[in-house]
């Protein structure tokens, strides 16, 4: 499944490794193993403390710069305990398919924080996240799952495996044969076993299959392992073009460019961190095959940052007459392939770059397309049977949208526009992708600066630093084949002119692509043909002033009322065959009649269907929790001039429990 000869190869240098201080700290590793077996107990009545102790020595493996899956899991336990219990559960049921499991998890934990979580904020309960719970449970048999690990160690032990990108959980099963195979090499080499007990504590799990060995190993051979090979190569100039051009950047003067925003944009920067990753030489094919994206994007985004680059600085620039070259020998050196499968020419990194490159921190930058994204097919027949809105509906919003590009969802409180908006994009992209989606929450403090750029504090004076919006449109920009979609909550809680400033015209749907020069950066910008606006109000705000008229006609307006009636509601109803649950639907009902005929209210204040969904089972208590905590509070403030109205209708709402008495 493997070649023999590098297995031997890189397991030779790891033992170099392995019994020195600096690769002592791994021992966390089998610590955070044995810490978990002595605290994992599924059935406490603490759940939430005891999967927080469980968890703690998983450090970096659970945790790091920007990503934060026990966080997020135990806010989820916080606002659904039994349903997170019940995942976990489910996900360490052993007679159950290894792929059914991971799939469970996924899907109801995203499901749970679309519901609690913060919108627009990821879970991180991905694949990563679920087999490190997976291995810590039983670390005889299960291994950490990271694609660009198993990548790694597959291209350099030249395995007959190689995890695909979006491949998931077909690369978890595969990826396991392969380290199955690693770890039984591992077993059975005494002078290694050796090692590993004087490595490990009582403290440490004992690993007696070697699994968490496996996962060392693994993570050695992609992040430590240098290929002497490759090297080798790299460290010799004859052949690269041009001999006799040097833009003459400094090392230093990289260093300040690598910080300029506006010449080192997102997509610069995770061509560089791709350059640098793969070795520091690669032809746009090679780096579009392994890290995924069109070969266009490194030779046009090279070409790209190279102009601004000569615009900054002044430097010399080439005349294109031979090798086709005039920007990117600013970047790189360059010299045709030996084997044009690779592709037909082969980029280096400039030294001085590359210097610069090594200190630069690529945190936040994404290495691989589609590293650690969870995609989650989404169709039109999943947002009906989600959302209670008729087919009829669905079909006119989606082409509103698309011929329109701005939309606006009204309505009254609890018809569940946030929750729609979210699934209406996903219906439309196919899939649950959130990297196309950019949520704010407008508020009377939003501001132009917040929004599109503005001068910002900093020690020493003022920084001109980019907006929300500004940095998404950038982003659709970089990717002209898909759609984007920026979601505004409570859009009429803000200063619209104000917020929007020059660009409340770029937003119209046949201003698209047009060009305005930005008040601040005096930058030529445009609205990419590709971003789509979806704005929520709340109709029964009444602290709020009517929405700008200039806005207003830039938007079509989508108005969503109370679903009670709907087909998919009433299936819900079905479900649930609670008598008290019934009661009370046909009493708000009866309430929403009275709101809309009253003349100090109206439609725009009736109760929403959302207050009562998402129950797989109905009792007295859940009611008597939404009428005391949801509707009351709603209709004391409805009615707050009108003590005797508001008795009556809580009296009728709370008389629905004692029907049955």
């Amino acid at each position: 499944m493997y070649n023999e000869t590098k297995f031997k190869q890189v397991l030779t240098e790891y033992k170099k490794v392995f019994p020195t201080p600096d690769w002592k700290v791994e021992v966390y590793k089998w610590e955070a193993v044995q810490h978990f077996q002595e605290h994992w107990d599924i059935e406490t009545s603490d759940f939430y403390q005891m999967v927080k102790e469980s968890l703690s020595m998983t450090d970096n493996l659970l945790t790091s710069y920007n990503r934060f899956p026990i966080g997020v899991l135990l806010g989820l336990i916080e606002a659904a305990e039994s349903d997170v219990r019940e995942m976990f559960l489910i996900l360490y049921d052993e007679s159950l398919p290894l792929e059914t499991r991971i799939g469970n998890f996924m899907i109801t934990a995203n499901d749970l924080n679309e519901k609690f979580g913060e919108p627009g904020k990821n879970h991180y309960q991905d694949i990563n996240a679920i087999s490190t719970y997976l291995w810590l449970k039983y670390p005889d048999k299960y291994y950490i799952y990271k694609y660009s690990e198993y990548l790694r160690l597959a291209e350099i032990i030249e395995s007959s495996f190689t995890p695909k990108r979006n491949g998931k959980v077909d690369n978890v099963l595969e990826g396991y044969k392969l380290y199955n195979q690693i770890s039984l090499a591992l077993k059975q080499d005494e002078e290694l076993q050796e090692m590993v007990k004087t490595f490990l504590s009582d403290k440490s799990y004992p690993d007696p299959e070697s699994k968490t060995l496996a996962i060392d190993f693994g993570y050695f051979t992609s992040r430590e392992y240098k290929d002497v090979k490759a090297n080798d190569e790299n460290n010799t100039l004859e052949g690269w073009f041009p001999e006799h051009y040097h833009p003459g950047i400094s090392s230093e003067k990289w260093e300040e460019l690598l910080h300029n925003e506006r010449i080192f944009n997102n997509q610069s920067l995770r061509i560089m961190k791709r350059m640098l990753d793969i070795g520091g030489s690669a032809t746009c094919k090679q780096l579009s095959e392994k890290y995924g994206g069109h070969i266009n994007l490194y030779n046009s985004g090279s070409s790209s940052l190279a102009m601004r680059i000569a615009r900054e600085t002044g430097c010399p620039v080439m005349e294109r007459d031979t090798e086709n070259s005039k920007w990117w020998p600013i970047l790189y050196l360059g010299r045709y392939t030996k084997n044009k499968d690779d592709g037909i020419y082969k980029w280096r990194l400039r030294p001085e770059l590359k210097k610069a490159l090594e200190k630069f921190d690529f945190t936040e930058i994404k290495l691989y397309e589609l590293e650690e994204v969870d995609v989650i097919k989404y169709t039109k027949q999943d947002f009906l049977k989600d959302v209670y809105l008729e087919e009829d509906k669905y079909i006119e919003l989606v082409n509103l949208l698309d011929e329109k590009k701005n939309i606006i969802l009204q309505g009254a409180p609890g018809v569940g526009k946030t929750f729609m908006a979210k699934r209406l994009v996903y219906s439309i992209l196919g899939e649950k992708d959130d990297d196309k989606i950019e949520v704010v929450q407008f508020h009377q403090n939003y501001s132009y600066e917040d929004f599109v750029m503005g001068y910002k504090p900093i020690d020493d004076g003022f920084k001109l630093e980019d907006g929300i919006f500004y940095k998404f449109c950038k982003k659709a920009n970089e990717n002209p084949g898909s759609k984007y979609f920026f979601i505004i909550d409570e859009i009429n809680r803000g200063n619209l002119s104000k917020i929007f400033g020059e660009l409340l015209m770029l937003i119209e749907a046949d201003k698209r692509g047009e060009k305005l020069t930005l008040a601040y950066s005096k930058e030529s910008f445009s609205v990419p043909e590709n971003l789509y606006i979806i704005g929520m109000m709340n109709t029964a705000d009444r602290s709020l002033a009517m929405i700008d008229y200039a806005l207003r006609r830039r938007f079509s307006f989508f108005e969503m009322e109370p679903a009670f009636k709907s087909i998919g509601f009433k299936e819900y109803q079905k479900t649930l065959n609670h008598d008290s649950f019934d009661r009370l639907i046909s009493k708000v009902e009866d309430l929403n009649n009275a709101i809309e005929k009253d003349s100090s209210l109206g439609r725009g204040f009736c109760i929403g269907h959302s207050y009562f969904c998402g129950r797989t089972v109905s009792d007295d208590d859940w009611i008597r929790l939404v009428i005391n905590y949801d509707l009351l509070p709603m209709l004391k403030e409805y009615f707050f001039d009108d003590e005797n109205n508001y008795v009556k209708w809580k009296n009728e709402l709370l008389g629905i429990l004692d029907e049955q008495k």
